[in-house]
């Protein structure tokens, strides 16, 4: 066997998490990380900016002495580094698109423009606007990596749907914002590569960043997250991301477990510091309680609950799914936000709510969601709704749905 140095980060409470039906209670995450810690893996990453029991687990994980290898995911603000700060992480993964689809989404002058706001990204966009789009977004990260290095925080940058943009451009993004940098990491985020493309794709990318570890996060969607991340290796990734099991949004990840017993049977690589048998332990543990992936292709797959998401996929049906025939499905849970209610509000009961009603709703699911530890289908919130179980606000204002809701019993 050959010792080979790789970073390995796991996303399993994070993007893990993010599968729809799947709830950590904070007991099970807090054990989880522990073990996950015990791998060897050098980043275990959490998202305080979730909800505030997250931060309050990401504070206890950090006084219980994994503060060096948490990673906070955090959203691209000021305030959301801050609250990384406070929980007591050294490191964060700040996380932005890099594709034009979604840069297009969520540019703020296109959202208030009169000719494309509500629209998804064409061919008819203009190469200026395009190219406006583009440096906003590369002026804002780069203030946003000055302030986040300013706290001393080492950092990674996850290139949101990488796999999907310019590759120029993204090469640019490398340049630019690897001095701020400890890993740039590629995200193929609605799982479009082959294991042909993802060689090539990484072997043209590393001389951009040649002191900077680049690391890769490939999704499942096509059943190639596994091939294409033990490719990206041998084209000389650095790092690589994933989760146990395999778990995680739609048709999850690549499975840590796979990949790296991968790379030592196939070509006798064993990664430094890696404890296999700990590895083995984590993914069985999952598998006894039922915790897994859901298969590519299949209806389960299709499922969509982060709000984020949601909230691109009201204007674009491709921005959160590579497969062109799929009707993606809403769900509501921990991880939904404002935008899942305005999806069943406005588009399917043809009606609407006040921005404050949409908000008072979302915080309200994702307590129940939290304190239930599941998700629930559109069914079921329309019965929560109809039951006042699920109000606005603390008047506990029941909601009227505009027809009789009979429970989806099939």
């Amino acid at each position: 066997m050959n010792t080979i140095h790789l970073t390995i980060s796991d996303e399993t409470l994070r993007d893990g998490e993010q599968q729809v039906g799947l709830c950590f209670s904070a007991e099970m995450k807090r054990s989880l990380a522990h073990r996950i810690a015990a791998t060897g893996v050098h980043q275990i990453a959490l998202m305080p900016a979730v909800h505030e029991t997250e931060a309050d687990l990401v504070r206890l994980l950090a006084a219980e002495g994994l503060a060096d290898r948490l990673a906070a995911s955090t959203p691209m603000t000021y305030s959301a580094i801050d609250q990384s700060k406070t929980c007591g992480v050294e490191q964060i993964i700040l996380f932005h698109a890099v594709s034009d689809r979604l840069l297009f989404l969520r540019d703020p002058e296109i959202n208030r423009h009169p000719v494309y706001k509500g629209t998804a990204y064409g061919e008819f966009v203009p190469t200026a606007l395009r190219d406006r789009i583009r440096r906003r977004m590369i002026a804002k990260v780069s203030d946003h990596l000055r302030y986040a290095a300013d706290l001393g925080l080492r950092i990674c940058f996850a290139a949101e749907d990488a796999s999907r943009a310019d590759f120029e451009f993204l090469a640019e993004c490398l340049t630019t914002f690897s001095p701020y940098l400890e890993q740039f990491l590629l995200c193929d985020t609605v799982g479009i590569l082959t294991p042909e493309k993802t060689y090539a794709w990484v072997h043209d990318l590393l001389p951009y960043a040649p002191e900077t570890c680049l690391s890769v996060h490939f999704h499942n969607d096509m059943g190639l997250a596994l091939e294409n991340t033990i490719q990206a290796v041998r084209a000389g990734a650095t790092g690589i991301s994933g989760t146990f099991g395999g778990i995680g949004e739609r048709a999850g990840n690549v499975a840590l477990e796979q990949a790296l017993n991968g790379l030592r049977l196939r070509f006798g690589w064993e990664v430094a510091g890696i404890h296999y048998g700990a590895m083995a332990q984590v993914a069985e543990d999952l598998h006894r309680q039922g915790i897994c992936a859901h298969p590519p292709y299949s209806p389960q797959a299709q499922h969509h609950e982060t709000g984020i998401h949601v909230h691109s996929l009201l204007r674009d049906r491709h921005s959160y799914t590579s497969l062109p025939h799929s009707l993606p499905q809403i769900w509501f849970g921990k991880h939904s936000g404002v935008s899942n209610f305005r999806y069943l509000f406005e588009q399917y009961l043809q009606t609407s709510l006040t921005p404050e009603q949409y908000k008072q709703l979302s915080t309200a699911m994702k307590a129940i969601a939290i304190r239930e530890n599941r998700s629930y289908s559109l069914e079921e919130v329309l019965v929560m709704l109809e039951q006042g179980i699920l109000t606005c606000g603390e008047s506990h204002h029941q909601v009227i749905i505009p027809f009789k809701v009979q429970p989806d019993v099939g």
